[in-house]
């Protein structure tokens, strides 16, 4: 057996949706896998050096742990990496590994698993179901999970009039230390307040009204308390150009998602802009919605 799977990029919180909305971006972590004597991977593309090349890499510890869910063993294989998604940086290259490493043990298990089996599946690795919805499903998705860790979501179709940016900085943040920042508790008032954001702003994509779009992308539950993390977010947050639409951190940052109205590209610079004033150099990716979840080819 021999496979190709496509998994996309994606970036999640969108604001105030904390941990439950996500979009999937065309930047993707392909893998080509086969059947092998032993296991055998390499990896190519952007980060290549974060990649473990051993029996540690996220992908294979992956299919293992769903091989172990299943109790069954897991076949050697030969896995080829090439990624385009920045490591570290908010754009779920975990939530891409662990969606592929489900994929390619559904595929050599025999399980034929549907979306929705490994959108469970990964979540449930995960914890959270954001990210690896957006990378199953593709498009914008609105996502839940149950205390039994079923998972439910609902996919949105971002309005065309909607451009999409990932300011992406040089510097890494892990996920753990961006949650460590976090409170326990929040006051009613601030839970109030993303439920009426999160509400606002699932309306104005299933919209396409730009004009509440800037004010639904506010939130109290984990920008504040993360934006001393990423040299200047704060301001970022206050900027207010013709055609820009709004930005959040992507996930848990460092990246940015910065939306504006298709033909305003330029309002990015300011976000490059605003991080070289605080002493560290970005990269701007002007990316597309990717439509479409994870693909699965069959090569042999």
């Amino acid at each position: 057996m021999k496979y190709r799977v496509c998994v996309p990029a994606s970036s999640a919180n969108l604001g105030p949706g904390f941990d439950a909305l996500g979009l999937a971006l065309d930047l993707h972590l392909v893998c080509t896998v086969e059947s092998c004597d032993c296991l055998t991977i390499t990896a190519s593309g952007v980060d290549p050096a974060e990649i473990p090349e051993d029996e540690s890499n996220l992908i294979w510890q992956t299919a293992l742990q769903v091989a172990a869910d299943e109790n069954a063993g897991l076949p050697p294989i030969k896995l080829d990496i090439a990624n385009s998604i920045p490591i570290g940086k908010g754009l779920g290259s975990s939530a891409a590994a662990l969606t592929a490493g489900v994929v390619i043990a559904s595929q050599f298990l025999e399980l034929n698993w549907s979306r929705h089996q490994v959108l469970n599946e990964a979540a449930k690795i995960e914890g959270h179901p954001d990210n690896v919805s957006a990378c199953v499903l593709g498009a914008v998705v609105a996502s839940s999970m149950e205390p039994d860790g079923q998972t439910h979501a609902v996919r949105i179709e971002l309005p065309a009039n909607y451009g999409v940016a990932a300011v992406v900085p040089e510097f890494v943040l892990s996920t753990t230390k961006a949650r460590s920042v976090l409170p326990d508790t929040y006051s009613r008032s601030d839970a109030v307040f993303n439920v009426q954001h999160s509400a606002l702003l699932i309306a104005a994509l299933c919209t396409g009204s730009t004009e509440s779009f800037s004010a639904a992308l506010q939130d109290k539950i984990h920008q504040p308390y993360r934006a001393p993390l990423i040299p200047g977010f704060a301001e970022m947050l206050d900027l207010h150009k013709p055609g820009l639409l709004g930005c959040a951190l992507s996930g848990s940052g460092p990246s940015v998602l910065v939306f504006y109205e298709r033909g305003s590209e330029s309002v990015t610079q300011c976000f490059e802009q605003l991080f070289a004033k605080h002493g560290t150099p970005a990269k701007t990716y002007f990316t597309e919605i990717q439509r479409n979840g994870y693909t699965l080819e069959k090569l042999a």
